[in-house]
């Protein structure tokens, strides 16, 4: 974050917060609508795509093919899907 002042642990809490309290998809879009970019978001819906069809057992060719997606976007993806927070893993796993 070159330039950019880095958030505070606090400000991390609140955002997270931000994301976990709405029940209603509705709101979560509106959120997020508001805090990033249409691509921010299209990127972000790209690689939780990218991650369900690396668990599905899918090619980093077949992914391309149908996402889109760089293979340094899938490779990014497998990382963390493989060796991550857990984040992507939690989201297949209660879909």
């Amino acid at each position: 974050m070159t330039g950019t002042k880095r958030a505070s642990d606090a400000e991390l809490q609140r955002l997270y917060q931000a994301f976990a309290e709405p029940r209603d998809p509705k709101q979560v879009e509106a959120l997020m609508e508001d805090l990033c970019t249409i691509r921010e978001v299209h990127e972000m819906a790209q690689r939780l795509t990218v991650a369900f069809m690396l668990d599905d057992g899918e090619s980093y060719a077949t992914i391309e093919k149908k996402t889109g997606a760089s293979a340094t976007t899938i490779a990014r993806v497998s990382k963390c899907l493989n060796h991550g927070a857990g984040g992507y893993r939690a989201v297949i796993d209660r879909t």
